[in-house]
């Protein structure tokens, strides 16, 4: 399906009691492929089966085959559509009459803007200062209503908390979610189909890594299909939080850094996302911003893709560990594309070694 029929599909959807789904957030119990594949026939039609894309270029950097699954392409810029319209579409709509509230990156609050002004209920977004412009134009396009945060002095989810008690709206959680992290997981549902197509079988999944939505969803889903794959969480190096949350078994906090991959940079790790990816024993890697920067030019010059450096932190870290990946085949989420002009513009004169 196009871009413009997708629009125009989900600019006509309304919420009703017919569409909204029975999964509710304190269950299922597991989370496990079911409410993947749930969630993908509620999405069905209504989100992008974003490609899969090989280059014999990119594979010549590794001496390996890498498959990226370009969710740069999604509606509203990254794979978090997915989780927030899955929400959106799982609640009961007398949930959503006083509005819905997030607290975000920029590529979370603009999914759940587009989702609430979709069915039609009001929505506000807590963003941090630092935010990337084109991640603060984009949720106020979609018709939030944005609040800043400083990140250094103020927590988020005290923001937040203020707001839902003085207004009574709904907080929809960016990723410690099962309705989330099951919309999430349909692009691991996605890249299993993709690689079957292919006549491909992943040897190793990596995924990019902040409160762990995206990778939770993935893990699930793929190791259904393919247990004999590895999976690989990407943090920023020096606030590897889901790292450190699994070495201890409970979720820790980080102070966010400086860093041009803001959009995994949250300062804490989900505790429902903590006990998925500890159940499937997921390793960790991280990477730096020079390593991002450089993955973001190799997806534009091999690919002809732009991607955000945090949604090229996988790729990043696959091209930074050369020997690690030889022979094998390599599935990477390059998880979103809303780039900062000037940062791109600064990535895309980075040498790919």
């Amino acid at each position: 399906m196009v871009g413009g029929s997708i629009w125009h599909s989900l600019s006509s959807f309304k919420l009703t009691k017919g569409n909204t789904g029975q999964m509710n957030s304190e269950t299922p119990d597991p989370f496990d492929i079911r409410v993947i594949r749930q969630a993908a026939e509620r999405l069905s039609g209504q989100v992008v089966r974003t490609p899969v894309l090989n280059s014999p270029m990119l594979d010549g950097l590794n001496d390996c085959r890498i498959f990226v699954k370009a969710e740069s392409l999604q509606l509203t810029g990254s794979f978090k559509i997915r989780g927030a319209l899955n929400k959106i579409l799982s609640m009961d709509p007398k949930d959503l009459h006083g509005g819905v509230l997030t607290y975000s990156a920029g590529n979370h609050g603009q999914a759940v803007a587009a989702g609430a002004k979709l069915v039609g209920c009001p929505v506000v977004v807590v963003l941090p200062n630092t935010a990337p412009a084109i991640k603060v134009e984009n949720c106020r396009w979609w018709g939030a209503e944005i609040v800043l945060y400083d990140p250094v002095t103020q927590m988020r989810e005290e923001v937040m908390d203020e707001i839902a008690r003085q207004r009574g709206m709904t907080f929809i959680s960016p990723f410690d979610d099962f309705d989330v992290m099951a919309g999430q997981g349909t692009v691991g549902l996605e890249l299993c189909e993709q690689m079957k197509e292919l006549g491909e079988e992943p040897d190793a999944v990596v995924i990019n890594c902040s409160g762990g939505g995206l990778a939770s969803g993935v893990v699930t889903a793929v190791s259904a299909y393919y247990p004999k794959a590895e999976f690989y969480i990407v943090e920023i190096n020096g606030a590897e939080k889901m790292a450190n949350s699994i070495m201890t078994g409970a979720p820790q906090r980080v102070t966010p850094p400086l860093t041009v991959m803001d959009g995994i940079a949250g300062p804490v790790a989900g505790n429902r996302t903590l006990s998925v990816l500890m159940q499937h024993k997921v390793k960790c890697l991280s990477t730096n911003d020079e390593e991002a920067l450089g993955a973001v030019s190799a997806a534009f010059r091999m690919l002809k893709l732009v991607v955000e450096p945090g949604g090229a932190a996988s790729l990043a870290a696959v091209l930074s560990k050369k020997s690690h990946w030889t022979g094998k085949n390599i599935a990477v989420i390059c998880s979103g594309g809303n780039a900062d002009p000037d940062i791109f513009s600064r990535a895309i004169t980075s040498t790919v070694r």
